[in-house]
C-alpha cells in the first residue's frame, strides 16, 4: 500500500472491496489499499489527518476484528490478549496523529501511519509482544518473512535511504542500508524474491522513473551492527 507521500490523484472506489469483507468469517484478512483507492479516498480530504482518518475507516471495516477507535484514541488488539492504545494528541503546532494503515498477517504486526507535526513516519506494533518500532517509511514485507524494506525519499523531510529491516521475536532491527550518490525525489522498492529487491525511483531534475535491482549480498550495502 502506498504512503500518502506518493497518493495518486484519482482511483476506483473501495465500496465493492469493503462488502466483500461482510461475506468472510469474522477473522484477519488483510486487504490492502491500493494507490489508486488510496488517491480517490484523499482527494477531498482537508489535510493529511483528514486523509488518515478516511484510510483508517476503510482498514476498520476490512479488519473488524483488530482494532477499534474510541475518539482521539486508536486501540489494537494484542494477541492473545491485551490491547494497545495510540492516543492523539492535538496541537496548535500540529500535533501527533495515528491511522490504522495495515495488517501483515505473517508476522503478526500492525502497521500505524503516523503524523507529527510536518513528520510522516510508520509505526510497526508486534501483537504478540506489544512492542512499537518507528519505520521511516511503509515498510513492505519480504517472501521470507524475515526481513522488511523501506525506501524513504522525497526532497525535504525524508531520511533519503533505502534500508532491510530484520524481524524477529524479539523485535525489529536494521540490517542494511544504503544511499544513491544522486538525489532521487521520490521511490518505492518491492522484494522480487527473498534475496533481490527492485527499486523504482525518480532522480531530481528527471520526470521520468528509473528502475534497478539490487541484491542483499551486493558489497554496497552498509551493514547495520547487531
Amino acid at each position: 500500500m502506498a504512503s500518502p507521500r506518493h497518493a495518486a490523484p484519482g482511483l476506483r472506489a473501495a465500496v465493492a472491496a469493503i462488502a466483500a469483507v461482510a461475506l468472510l468469517p469474522a477473522t484477519l484478512a488483510a486487504v490492502a489499499l491500493t494507490t489508486e483507492e488510496i488517491g480517490r479516498l484523499c482527494a477531498g480530504a482537508d489535510g493529511p489527518v483528514d486523509c488518515g482518518r478516511k484510510i483508517e475507516t476503510v482498514q476498520l471495516s476490512r479488519l473488524p476484528n483488530l482494532a477499534t477507535r474510541d475518539g482521539a484514541t486508536l486501540k489494537v488488539s494484542l494477541y492473545p490478549s491485551g490491547t494497545a492504545l495510540f492516543a492523539d494528541v492535538e496541537s496548535a503546532t500540529g500535533g501527533r496523529y495515528y491511522t490504522l494503515w495495515d495488517f501483515l498477517d505473517p508476522i503478526n504486526a500492525v502497521i500505524v501511519f503516523t503524523i507529527d507535526g510536518e513528520e510522516n513516519t510508520f509505526t510497526l506494533l508486534q501483537r504478540t509482544t506489544g512492542r512499537k518500532f518507528a519505520l521511516p517509511a511503509e515498510p513492505k514485507l519480504g517472501p521470507d518473512r524475515q526481513r522488511l524494506v523501506t525506501a524513504d525519499f522525497c526532497e525535504t523531510r525524508c531520511v533519503n535511504e533505502l534500508a532491510v529491516w530484520r524481524v524477529g521475536r524479539d523485535g525489529v532491527r536494521k540490517e542494511l542500508a544504503w544511499k544513491p550518490a544522486e538525489t532521487w525525489t521520490d521511490a518505492a522498492a518491492a522484494w522480487k524474491d527473498a534475496d533481490t529487491l527492485t527499486v523504482e525511483y525518480t532522480v531530481a531534475g528527471s520526470a521520468a522513473s528509473k528502475t534497478q535491482e539490487r541484491k542483499l549480498d551486493d558489497p554496497r550495502w552498509q551493514r547495520i551492527a547487531p
